[in-house]
């Protein structure tokens, strides 16, 4: 008789809408839960990804309520993208260490210590790589026993049609793991073109009667101006004298030449960030229609389907609101390569935990935790 292949299953930690759900959910992984504090995730994260959505503080989380909510006998994935505004490129030369957000890779780590699953994953900005407070977390998980891997991941090798980085890390117990490496190539990266150029088209400040998240700002007339004197690609340089805005006048302003600016129709997008809604703070601006990109262009950019739902039938679409949850969202293309190299370390591992030596050296939380998961005499 066949054996039955081991079922793997994941606690998606900060989800937002659920785009790293989403992805691993379509490289064969079970999604168990998803927790976050933002209750405008809940209708996303359990439409889309039909799985329970706990609407929770992640610092008050105990130990055995997460432990309880992975099933008996899987091999369990923490998987999580805590908030990454502290650790943004956008926030250089700002002292972010004392923002409520910046220890939480820490309750990652204390999650994890609390409940040793098989594997676990983590997604956020590249700059992370360079702070303690992530030198730590890895340190930590090297001293339980993880194996562990970090890599920059560049998302249109991915599939992803954006030009966007991502801090991807790996970690198992059950052997050695690594980020995959992705598989597109440059001539082949999608664009934005492939990815939105078949979208109906709208106006500023209209939406599209068949879906209320392609909808787009209104623009002010000097920024309606602005946009029709930008070709894609360029920048508020060659627009008139009069056109320029204050901060354009300043010696500082000449080092933002992306603001103002229209994408490119044959390359992927820039990152989509919280406000990629809005034409004045980044290249956003549609690379034809006189426009910003709509909400649900930014998501389909971020790699989420065209038919994923945000919002609740009837519900009112709100820029901040959606803007939020679509730029913070992890793409769900990379999470998919993410969940299919776990898929295949888990079948090459057989999802046996290395035997645990029984001597001083071994961590007691690591011995207890996985005496208590029926793992204390699996060999590799």
């Amino acid at each position: 008789m066949a054996a039955h292949p081991v079922k793997i299953s994941a606690v998606d930690l900060f989800c937002g809408v659920g785009g790293l759900s989403h992805g691993l959910q379509d490289a064969g992984i079970h999604i168990a839960a998803g927790i976050d504090l933002d209750p405008a995730c809940d209708y996303p994260y359990r439409t889309n990804v039909r799985a329970p959505f706990h609407e929770r503080d992640v610092r008050d989380l105990a130990v055995n309520e997460l432990a309880a909510m992975w099933p008996a006998g899987a091999v369990r994935v923490l998987a999580g993208c805590a908030p990454c505004q502290p650790f943004s490129s956008y926030r250089r030369g700002v002292d972010t260490s004392q923002e409520a957000q910046w220890p939480l890779v820490d309750e990652v780590r204390r999650l994890v210590e609390g409940t040793l699953p098989e594997v676990v994953t983590m997604e956020n900005v590249p700059r992370i790589g360079s702070t303690p407070i992530f030198t730590d977390f890895v340190a930590r998980l090297r001293k339980l026993g993880y194996f562990v891997d970090f890599e920059s991941c560049y998302c249109p090798a991915y599939g992803v049609p954006q030009h966007r980085r991502r801090m991807v890390l790996v970690a198992s117990l059950l052997g050695g793991i690594t980020v995959p490496k992705g598989t597109t190539e440059p001539t082949d990266y999608l664009t934005v073109r492939q990815a939105i150029g078949n979208l109906p088209a709208v106006s500023h400040g209209e939406v599209h009667p068949s879906d209320p998240l392609h909808k787009s700002r209104t623009l002010t007339k000097p920024n309606l101006e602005r946009i029709r004197a930008s070709k894609p690609g360029g920048t508020w340089e060659e627009w008139p004298e009069d056109l320029r805005a204050p901060c354009h006048r300043k010696a500082s302003g000449a080092t933002f030449r992306n603001v103002y600016a229209r994408m490119v129709w044959d390359e992927p997008s820039p990152t989509i960030t919280t406000l990629a809604y809005n034409f004045g703070t980044g290249r956003f601006g549609h690379p034809e229609q006189d426009r910003a990109i709509t909400l649900r262009e930014a998501a389909i950019l971020q790699s989420f389907s065209s038919y994923y739902e945000f919002v609740a039938p009837g519900e009112p679409v709100h820029f901040v609101t959606l803007g939020r949850l679509i730029g913070n969202a992890v793409p769900p293309r990379l999470a998919t390569a993410v969940g299919a190299a776990i898929v295949d370390h888990v079948k090459a591992t057989k999802g046996l935990v290395r035997k645990v030596p029984r001597n001083k050296s071994v961590p007691v939380a690591r011995r207890e935790a996985l005496r208590a998961a029926g793992h204390g005499n699996k060999r590799a």
